[in-house]
This record gives C-alpha cells, structure tokens and sequence, in this order.
C-alpha cells in the first residue's frame, strides 16, 4: 500500500518556501526547515553528551587512580596535555619516507670510512718529530750508559725555530678537522638509529611472522623502539 502512496506523490507540485520578505531584510536570512533540523539535532547531541557526563562524574570513585592524571594538566580553567616527546624528528622521518633502508645502510658505510680517515689524519698531526733511538742493548750497565749520554745530548741540543704563522695554520687546520670529525660522527650517529627503526618497522610488518610481538620501551628521538617476540619453536 506504500507503495502506491509513493506513486501518487511522485507528481506532486514541489513546495518552495519563502523567502525573507524586503521589510524584514534586516533581520537576517529566513530560517528554513533544513537549518532549524540541523540545529535541533546538534542541540539534542550536546544535550545527551552533558547527561551522559554529567552521569559518569557522579558515578565516579574519587580514589580510583588512572594515569591520565599525571599525564594531563589544567591550567586557567582549560585542560591540556603533557608535552610528550615525539618518536622521530622531522628529519628522521623524511629519510623513513623518501629513502630505503639499502640507501641509510650505503651512507652509514661511508660516513664511517671518512670518519676512520679523519681519525687517521688526526693522529698524524701528533706525531713526534725526534726520532727514537733504535739501537738495542742486551747489558743493563751500558743500556743504562747509552740513556743517559742520550738524555744530555738532547738537553744540549737547542730547539730549533718555529714559525708563528706555521703553528697557528697548523692549530687551525686541527681544529677545522675536529669540527668536520664531530658533524660527520653525529651524522653516522642519526643514519644507525634511522637505520634500527626501519629494520624495526619491517621486521613488526613482516607477514611470514604469525606471532605479533609487544612493544616493551617507546621510541624516542635517540632509539629505536624496543619490541619482543613470543618464542617460536622451530621444526
């Protein structure tokens, strides 16, 4: 029997209401039936959300304890949220995005070949300009002798002279060198823990592990986040 009473008002003249009249423009636009549904039905969701926690507030034990409390603060009346760390920096999670894993393990590689250089580098600039007296002896009278004739001569012997500007390049270029070391060890220091989230991350995703692990420690921005697998026996 609907149906038929659909059918019949299928041909029905369309009703338009009105619109604001010219001597009431003043007011605003007219109210339809579409915008007082809309307010109504926003107006009757908030109405249920206050009862609703109106309702939870008075069934509330004041000594139950949630970590919701120290995690949270109101300040002038408003709350907020604690400031959490965030796992990734913005960098770290650009190399994650744009990258893959072969590409952070190829720059980490490198990054510790030219680290290994300047340490060498470094280690040459220190080195002791008086050669060594290779001679060896076996008695321990004349060994002792040999030392101290040694010890005098190289007191006797008068330094020789040393250019200012050569020291002051040579302590310049040192120092530039430990600046360079320092960057490069920090870069290769950001490439492994990008490198430990993503091995991280794939491992979680791999679907051949049926077995879904718990995560035991957070990431932060210095480590990777810590996760366990149940123990798997093997056939």
């Amino acid at each position: 029997m609907s149906v038929w009473k659909k059918a019949a008002k299928a041909h029905q003249k369309t009703h338009k209401e009105r619109h604001q009249p010219e001597d009431r423009q003043h007011l605003g636009l007219l109210e339809k039936k579409k915008d007082y549904q809309r307010r109504a039905k926003d107006y009757n969701e908030k109405k249920a959300t206050l009862k609703l926690l109106r309702k939870r507030a008075l069934n509330k034990n004041p000594d139950e304890f949630y970590h919701h409390m120290i995690n949270s603060k109101i300040e002038d009346g408003r709350h907020f949220e604690k400031d959490t760390e965030p796992e990734d920096t913005a960098d770290q999670n650009q190399l994650m995005r744009t990258q893959d894993l072969k590409y952070i393990v190829t720059k980490r590689t490198q990054e510790l070949k030219k680290i290994e250089k300047l340490q060498a580098e470094l280690h040459l600039t220190s080195v002791d300009v008086l050669k060594k007296n290779k001679h060896i002896y076996y008695d321990k009278e004349v060994k002792k002798q040999a030392e101290e004739r040694t010890l005098q001569h190289l007191m006797e012997q008068e330094l020789p002279d040393v250019d200012e500007n050569t020291l002051a390049e040579s302590a310049k270029k040192r120092k530039a060198l430990y600046r360079e070391l320092s960057k490069r060890i920090e870069r290769e220091r950001e490439l492994a823990i990008v490198q430990q989230k993503m091995e991280t991350a794939k491992a979680i995703e791999n679907k051949k592990s049926v077995l879904k692990p718990k995560r035991v420690k957070k990431g932060t921005k210095d480590q990777a986040p810590i996760y366990v697998w149940k123990y798997e026996r093997k056939k």
